[in-house]
């Protein structure tokens, strides 16, 4: 059992180091003036950064920032649009679409019921030999 958690361990162990590597290189800091620019290599997106009492602040670059909101609010008015329809949606049946899905049962029962007959009809016509 230990062997098998050492050799777990030891081929673990460089997969956890090349994930962190990859992490690492995601992001790629430049420094402009008293700030830094922080570059994101996967998504390409930029934020302004500080030093704030030791501490790395990062915000979003203005054009990203509009960017952003406009996303938003589409998202936001295509949700409002989708409750809207969704509540239309829910409305009852008319009386209609109720008469016609009753007809559709009765027919349905009464072809099954039909079919159980016929089946009573063979049972009585050829019934089973007694092993008893």
């Amino acid at each position: 059992m230990k062997i098998l958690a050492l050799t777990l361990g030891a081929v673990l162990l460089p997969l956890a180091a090349v994930a962190a590597e990859a992490d690492a290189g995601r992001f790629q800091l430049e420094k402009s003036g008293d700030h830094f620019v922080r570059l994101d290599r996967q998504t390409g997106a930029m934020s302004i950064c500080q030093d704030k009492d030791g501490a790395l602040v990062c915000r979003m670059a203005a054009d990203e920032r509009a960017a952003y909101e406009d996303e938003l609010d589409r998202l936001s008015q295509r949700v409002t649009k989708l409750e809207q329809q969704g509540l239309v949606q829910r409305a009852l049946p008319s009386d209609a679409e109720i008469d016609r899905s009753i007809s559709i049962m009765e027919k349905m029962m009464k072809s099954f019921m039909g079919m159980v007959r016929e089946f009573q009809a063979e049972e009585k016509a050829n019934p089973l030999p007694q092993k008893t």
